[in-house]
This record gives C-alpha cells, structure tokens and sequence, in this order.
C-alpha cells in the first residue's frame, strides 16, 4: 500500500467531511459516510490516511474462541501487517454488545504510528481505549470480547463499513461530523475540488454575516458567483 502523499494530507487536513460529501455529490455518490463511525472523544484533530481495512462475519463457535487470538489469522496478526500512517477501517456489522478492540491491541496500534481505528462496532476496556490517546471513531462501548459475537476472518479485502463499499488504498477522513471514504480513483479530483468549495463556502458565510439574504446566495445565482470570482482577485 502506497503512502498517502503529505502534501495530500495537509489539504485534505483543512476541508470538512462535510465539504467532502458535498463535492463526492457532485460527482453522483451519496453513500461515502461511515455509519454509526462517531469520535470516541470531542476535540479529536481532523485525520487522514489511507485505509486499511479488517473484516468480522458472524460468530461461529467452533471459531470464535479466544484461542482463535493465537491465530495466524487474527486481529493481532492484522494490527502487524498495519503500515504506519493507515487508518485502520473494520467491519464489525455494526454489532453493539461485542468489543472489537480493547486497551491493549489500540496500546500497540499506537505504538506503530497507526493514524486512527474507524469501525461501525464498538470498543471494550474504553478508560484504557482513550488512555492509549489512539483516535477511534466507533459506535460506543461494550464489555464482551469481540468472541462474543463475531469471528475475525481476514483484513486488506473489500470490506462494508456502515453501509459504505470500503476498498484497501481509498481514502479516509474524519472529524466531528464523522468519517467520509473518499474512492481513490477520486483522490486527486477531490484534491483539486474540495479546497476551492471551502474557499466559496468561506465567502458565502461571510456575506451571511454581512446580512445578504440566501436565495441566490447559497447555492450562488450567476450575479453572485461573478461576485465571488472578483473577490479571489
């Protein structure tokens, strides 16, 4: 998996997942936010990175044991293969009532340079969780070992998180609003759309503030869009 261009971060850093969304509509793809993906804690800094991406199915209990975490296949294993910078996306089927991660495996996470963990489950050990200072965007908390209720099966495939179609080397970026996937056949589309839509965003607020009116405003009439292009002058 090829690193994420810094220069990519650094742009994608100061646009909003929500800038993001509306420029991914723009080219026709309304299903790029992750549900139930949510900031395990407020103030977390807006991140970036390509994905790297784990996948749970149903528990079976022949394999869901806890021995199963001496596996080859595992989410230690997993965790290994992970190259620094990635985000780590997991597809736990939106399963509540099992953890999919605790103190320990984020602790080691952490310690590889791993830029976040985004899953459509939750997290168990949550004092430790946020203790790692790992950033994790999850559905919440719960106490039973992922054993509980899945069984981990593979990680770098095609996976589903919160709905979305999630492929290894797309892109992911979250902030308080969420997580938005942005495809990486878009990467440099958005790159060159998204800061320009923050920059109109930017002005049109600043008319707000002035008090002119929205319609014709926000989405710019052809007078208001002319009024734009000469304030970039």
């Amino acid at each position: 998996m090829s690193p994420l261009d810094p220069k990519a971060i650094a742009t994608l850093s100061q646009v909003t997942t929500a800038t993001l969304t509306t420029v991914l509509l723009k080219k026709g793809l309304r299903n790029l936010w992750i549900r139930g993906a949510r900031p395990i804690r407020s103030g977390q800094p807006r991140l970036v990175g390509r994905v790297f991406t784990l996948r749970f199915v149903p528990a079976r209990e022949d394999l869901a044991t806890p021995a199963s975490w001496g596996s080859p296949i595992s989410t230690r294993a997993a965790i290994e293969a992970m190259p620094a910078g990635c985000i780590a996306v997991v597809d736990s089927m939106g399963v509540t009532d099992a953890g999919i991660f605790g103190d320990i495996l984020c602790a080691r996470m952490a310690k590889r340079g791993i830029t976040a963990l985004v899953t459509d489950g939750v997290v168990r050990d949550l004092h430790g969780v946020l203790g790692t200072q790992l950033p994790v965007w999850c559905s919440g908390a719960a106490a039973p070992a992922s054993v509980a209720g899945l069984t981990f099966v593979d990680w770098q495939r095609p996976i589903g998180c919160g709905g979305v179609a999630v492929f290894p080397g797309d892109v992911l970026v979250a902030d308080d609003d969420g997580a938005v996937l942005i495809p990486a056949a878009l990467l440099d589309h958005v790159l060159a759309e998204a800061p320009e839509q923050e920059r109109l965003e930017g002005w049109i607020m600043a008319e707000v503030e002035k008090g002119v009116p929205l319609p014709g405003l926000y989405p710019p009439n052809e007078e208001n869009k002319k009024r734009y292009e000469a304030s970039k002058k």
